[in-house]
This record gives structure tokens, C-alpha cells and sequence, in this order.
């Protein structure tokens, strides 16, 4: 079977997709890996209508549950092929499973690089946050460390001072810092500590504070990551020929979402924009807008 849509992520921007794919009646396949920040965050503050915040798996939940009762197939396993086909677009998946489309859409997302303390994990958008235009908000003049590396680190403790004039930043990783960038750390008053973390305190969701490989505890109730190097999950759209930005972003036009790639749209943080939820989708409602025209000119036999 050629199905008329396959999405490859099953985060907001993909769900928001299948959802409005599936009120078309369009067959439509979604592949999800289950590894999207969407699965980590446990909270989102800043969206209509959840003034008290939602977490990114019950947003999930609601969302597969909305698509399914419209049809929609999910399917939970990682894409590691696609080809473009002269009708069609073939994938394989990791157990070798190939799957045909007549359109696809790439919802793969950003993996965030963050250090390996298990603790963090219940902290994520609730204690501990990644974007200060999120998140920002919740630290307003409160102490808050950011765990960092090098000038990433660097300007993001910078970027917070928006917020509170109550920070510390831990280089982590000891990455180098530009010197200009050390002087506005100085200029801030921002203590710079060029430690590893040896240990991070948190009960539940609630971050306490770190101690440093020097045996020096620093408190706060509130942290930010900022590591850098983030994966930008398009090797897929590599795959394709899709056009990518400088950062490895995935370029869409402004108005369709779709691809320099006939027949493949993008969606979501993969995508060149702010990375927020709301816009991711809005991404994918409008992607699946413009994948419903061009799935009717098939079905009239234009060639899109």
C-alpha cells in the first residue's frame, strides 16, 4: 500500500499534522521514535489555554489519541532511509521495513546536548529549563546557575540577565571562552566557575543546586542548560537533497512548509524557527494544509 502521507516524528508539530491530515481522511502512517524533547519536557508555560503549564508527554497523549480516533496509524520505531522515488517516496525503518508515500513530511527535531545527571531529567521545564524565551520568565530575580560550556554557556547566563541579576555560570565541560565574552560576565557580575559538576542535588522536580569537582556547593532553586552542538535531526532530508541552512536547519517556504524537495514538506524544531511549541504547531497544521492541495492534484492527475 502507498500511503498518502507518512510523518517522521511524533512530537507537536508532527501530531498537530496527522491531526488535521486525518480530519481530511487522508491514510496516513506516523513513525516515532519516542526520543524528541517533547518526551522530556515537563512542562510548557508560555501556551493559550495552559495557564498552569502542560507537560510535553500529556500533550503527546492528547494528541496521538486526537489522531488515532481520526484514523491515523502510529508506529514506533526510528526511519533511518528515504529515498524519492519518481512517484512516490520510499523509507526504511531500522528493522528494514520500507514504507512508500506520496508525500512525506520530516518532524524530526533537535536533540538538546545536556550532561548525564539523572537528576535533571524530572527538572526539565519545571526547575531546570533550555530556552530563555520559554522559560525565562520563571526565573525572574531569582538566583539561577546556568550549566554551561564555554561561550554558549557564556551567553546565555548573559541573555538571562533580562530576567534576574542573580547568576552563576558553570563552565562544565572548562570549554574555552572568548576573552570579550569573559569581560561581560565581569561587567554583569556573573561568576564564572571553570569546574565540572560533580554531583547535582534536586528532590523530584525541584533542582537544588550542584556541587563542583572542587568540593565547592553553589544553591539555587533554578538552573538553564546551555551546551551547545545540539543535533539538528536532518539526515534524512540529506537523504533527499532537501536544502538545509548553515546550521543544519531544514529551509521550507514561508508559506507551504514544503521542501526545494517536490513532495517533501518540514515541520517543527527541524525547520528554520524560534523553536517553541506553539510555532512547531502551527508548522505542522500549516505543512498538512498544503500536502492536502497537493495530494488533490494527484488524485486529479496534475503533476503538483
Amino acid at each position: 500500500m502507498i500511503f498518502d502521507s507518512i510523518i517522521i516524528g511524533g512530537g507537536i508539530s508532527g501530531l498537530q499534522a496527522a491531526i488535521q491530515l486525518g480530519r481530511y481522511g487522508h491514510r496516513v502512517l506516523v513513525f516515532d521514535s519516542n526520543q524528541g524533547r517533547s518526551n522530556l519536557c515537563q512542562c510548557y508555560h508560555n501556551l493559550l489555554g495552559w495557564p498552569e503549564g502542560v507537560s510535553g508527554q500529556s500533550l503527546r497523549d492528547i494528541g496521538k489519541a486526537q489522531a488515532e480516533r481520526l484514523g491515523i496509524q502510529f508506529y514506533s520505531a526510528k526511519v533511518i532511509k528515504a529515498v524519492k522515488k519518481e512517484t512516490y517516496i520510499e523509507i526504511e525503518d531500522e528493522g528494514g521495513a520500507k514504507y512508500r508515500s506520496q508525500t512525506l513530511l520530516l518532524a524530526t527535531g533537535v536533540k538538546d546536548r545536556m550532561p548525564l545527571f539523572q537528576e535533571l531529567k524530572p527538572c526539565l521545564g519545571i526547575s531546570v529549563y533550555i530556552c530563555p524565551d520559554c522559560d525565562g520568565y520563571e526565573i525572574k530575580n531569582q538566583r539561577t546557575i546556568v550549566l554551561g560550556s564555554g561561550n554558549p554557556g557564556a551567553q546565555m547566563a548573559l541573555t538571562l540577565t533580562y530576567f534576574t541579576d542573580e547568576l552563576m555560570y558553570v563552565n562544565h565541560e572548562r570549554a574555552p571562552i572568548d576573552e570579550d565574552v569573559i569581560q561581560q560576565l565581569v561587567e554583569k557580575s556573573i561568576p564564572y566557575y571553570n569546574e565540572g559538576v560533580r554531583e547535582v542535588f534536586a528532590k523530584g522536580a525541584a533542582f537544588k543546586g550542584v556541587l563542583l569537582e572542587n568540593g565547592q556547593r553553589l544553591d539555587a532553586n533554578h538552573a538553564f542548560s546551555a551546551f551547545g552542538g545540539n543535533e539538528v535531526r536532518s539526515d534524512l532530508a540529506e537523504q533527499l537533497g532537501v536544502e538545509l541552512h548553515h546550521n543544519k536547519h531544514i529551509n521550507t517556504h514561508p508559506r507551504t512548509k514544503m521542501t526545494n524537495v517536490e513532495n517533501v514538506w518540514a515541520a517543527g524544531d527541524v525547520t528554520v524557527h524560534s523553536e517553541q511549541v506553539a510555532i512547531a504547531m502551527g508548522d505542522g497544521l500549516q505543512a498538512a494544509i498544503w500536502m492536502h492541495k497537493q495530494l488533490l492534484k494527484m488524485m486529479k492527475g496534475g503533476n503538483g
